[in-house]
């Protein structure tokens, strides 16, 4: 019971994933212009004070994804589950574009699924999840040896299990 709402959780992802298009239209995007302290973009970029600033402005809460600095302007990107957010700046007048995209529920979780953007520790939690379905799927099929009456039959059926997804991936699976 440890692992079903693990189970759960990525076997339902994992036909969110295999039906993208049936949350394809939930991307909401949104942009907005704004005005940087011109001293914070001089020789030295002051990095933290224009992050901050963005993310209380717009109640970014995403990981810092990029921080370019070129002689004209700056460029920034913001990166979570379903989420993004790019900012580019001039660096002569402090005015700054924002594009904030944000891709809905499905996008969410698919990208929860396949651990991007979404840092160290949940990329650990990927990992964890990993292991112990790992270990079930192990115990189970160690259980069946135990099971004289349920054996022939447990092993007849992972054999046509095994040899139907070869030949599904033959045959359709270009």
């Amino acid at each position: 019971m440890a692992s079903f709402g693990i189970l759960f959780f990525f076997a339902v992802t994992g036909l969110t994933l295999n039906h993208v298009d049936w949350f394809a239209n939930q991307q909401r995007t949104v942009q907005a212009k704004g005005v940087f302290n011109k001293d914070w973009l001089g020789g030295t970029v002051q990095k933290l004070e224009i992050v901050e600033q963005l993310r209380t402005k717009y109640s970014i809460k995403a990981a810092l994804g990029d921080f370019r600095i070129e002689d004209a302007q700056c460029s920034i990107s913001f990166k979570g589950p379903g989420y993004s957010a790019d900012v580019f700046v001039d660096r002569s007048t402090g005015q700054y574009e924002l594009t904030e995209t944000r891709n809905g529920w499905g996008a969410v979780i698919n990208d929860l699924h396949k651990g991007r953007d979404t840092g160290q520790t949940w990329s650990l939690m990927i990992d964890l999840s990993a292991i112990l379905m790992t270990l079930v799927s192990i115990t189970g099929f160690a259980l069946i040896f135990f099971l004289p009456k349920r054996r022939t039959s447990g092993l007849v059926a992972l054999a046509i299990g095994a040899v139907v997804c070869y030949i599904i991936y033959a045959i359709f699976v270009p």
